[in-house]
């Protein structure tokens, strides 16, 4: 690694979100796919017995599954599951030489390694557009996939909504400069889109450097993706999944505004259940890393989840906090979980 990558704070922070990883009892592997591409999973460094269940955590746009996902790993291992965690294909360390961007070639992509790592069944947790690409999962391979969570992800979106003005883009170029910033200010503009309370300072020289290390490669293949995304969507064309799937919004999310969590709440019907968080907007993950953990343990160990869908899904914090006590048996350590992804 060349020198000046040492003296990068973002580097430093990189390396140790790795370290958070293997520490927790995962380490890096890699899976050729038979298209050429190359899917890289965090896997169990010793995988449990077929008694543990697996689950596989999907990133959104942004920084590498790494920088997603770190707070929640312990916890999660704790409560009793193997977990499997993606760099989704132009994140991270997974990479294609195939020319199709679509979410359904992601789904595709991932479930080949997947089986590759030795899984026929799992449940799934996808935040933002990684949930996209569980959602596609869940509704091509049924057999496979068990129980959803999907985190602030709008798969109910429809191109014309960007004309009706229902987002804080106007159209996908204006998207894609926000999620491929190139330049501080747009990084700036897209923390205060993502986050309910965003940082009052950000120092310049952090956001170049932030946009040196994780944001220089395939720029074009991630812009690509969000054409693919949302070009020509339409809900009407959106597959009705069977799996049990829980819905989880922010509140404030401005990015994909409440409407879409009630429009999938709708288009899945019995088979979901909706929870809105206060006090979060679209970058829940980062913000309530530890509400979000309880959450996800909550619905996938506890049969009794429904008693705490209150208000029409509208949980407010404290009664929520109060009933996740009983619970969670152990505190979820948050690793800069109140900053933005500098």
């Amino acid at each position: 690694m060349p020198r000046a990558r040492w003296l990068s704070v973002t580097a430093a922070r990189d390396r140790c979100y790795r370290r958070s990883f293997t520490s927790a009892g995962l380490r890096p592997a890699f899976f050729p796919l038979t298209d050429g591409a190359t899917v890289h999973i965090w896997v169990p460094a010793s995988p449990a017995p077929s008694s543990r269940p697996a689950l596989v955590l999907l990133h959104g746009f942004g920084a590498r599954a790494t920088w997603q996902w770190s707070p929640f790993l312990r916890p999660l291992i704790r409560a009793g599951f193997d977990l499997y965690v993606p760099d989704l294909l132009f994140f991270g360390d997974s990479s294609s030489p195939a020319a199709e961007r679509s979410d359904t070639y992601q789904a595709r992509s991932v479930m080949e390694a997947l089986t590759l790592a030795g899984l026929d069944h799992f449940g799934m947790v996808g935040i933002s557009y990684g949930g996209f690409v569980a959602y596609q999962m869940a509704a091509m391979y049924p057999n496979s996939v068990d129980k959803l969570v999907m985190v602030s992800a709008g798969v109910c979106l429809e191109e014309s909504d960007l004309e009706a003005g229902l987002f804080g883009v106007s159209d996908v170029a204006e998207a894609a400069r926000l999620l491929v910033p190139q330049q501080p200010d747009d990084v700036r503009q897209l923390v205060k889109l993502t986050f309910c309370k965003p940082p009052f300072v950000m120092p310049t020289c952090f956001i170049r450097d932030y946009i040196q290390v994780m944001c220089t490669e395939n720029v074009k293949e991630k812009t690509e993706l969000l054409y693919a995304l949302i070009n020509g969507r339409k809900l009407a064309e959106l597959p009705k999944i069977n799996q049990e799937t829980l819905i989880v919004w922010g509140y404030q999310d401005k990015v994909f505004p409440l409407e879409l969590c009630h429009r999938l709440k709708r288009h899945l019907g019995d088979n979901s259940r909706q929870v809105v968080v206060k006090n979060a907007g679209h970058a829940i993950n980062l913000e309530k890393p530890k509400e979000l953990c309880n959450i996800i343990k909550q619905y996938f160990v506890d049969d009794s989840f429904k008693t705490y869908e209150r208000y029409n899904g509208h949980c407010h914090e404290g009664k929520w906090r109060d009933c996740m006590r009983r619970f969670a048996s152990s505190s979820t350590k948050k690793i800069d979980s109140g900053r933005p992804l500098l």
